[in-house]
């Protein structure tokens, strides 16, 4: 590490820097070099996941700057100056957020593969909306597939994690 940036592989022509889950990272590579590539090939962050590639499922969804996007689908080199956040940058000082503790408690995971692109999604929804009702849960979630079918589940957790985070806030537990 050089001045607390991690430095991955140069391969090709661009250099960039990227801020991930609070950590900045020089990376190298090509134009078309997607951010999904970059952190699970790249950087070893391998939460992220990738499914159809083609932004259809919603499994590779990160945070920029707060705002859900398709990791599959984002070149890299567009991410300079952005604050990426991956399901690996959710929890702090080795507990689970809210939301993850509620996607456990709620039973909203099976096969677990969609799982980290549905937190982050209903992360962005519960920073916009910290209370939001079923049809916005289903609304804004609409983006992100599981083949498992859990979906009843997932609003219930995402509504546990919005009374969780409310009570949080407010001194509750």
């Amino acid at each position: 590490m050089k001045g607390g940036v991690r430095r991955a592989a140069c391969v090709g022509g661009l250099e960039m820097r990227l801020e991930i889950n609070g950590q900045g990272h020089e990376i190298g590579g090509a134009e078309n070099l997607t951010l999904l590539d970059v952190l699970r090939d790249r950087l070893e962050l391998t939460g992220t996941k990738l499914v159809c590639d083609r932004g259809e499922c919603g499994a590779c969804t990160v945070l920029l700057d707060g705002d859900p996007a398709y990791s599959c689908l984002t070149l890299a080199a567009a991410c300079e100056g952005v604050a990426i956040t991956t399901i690996e940058g959710v929890g702090r000082d080795g507990e689970l957020h809210p939301l993850q503790r509620a996607f456990v408690e709620n039973d909203a995971l099976q096969c677990g593969y969609c799982t980290p692109g549905q937190i982050m999604a209903a992360l962005a929804l519960l920073e916009r909306s910290p209370a939001p009702s079923e049809s916005e849960i289903v609304h804004w979630m609409s983006g992100n597939l599981c083949r498992c079918g859990t979906y009843p589940k997932i609003v219930r957790a995402v509504l546990a994690a919005a009374r969780a985070m409310d009570g949080a806030e407010n001194g509750g537990g």
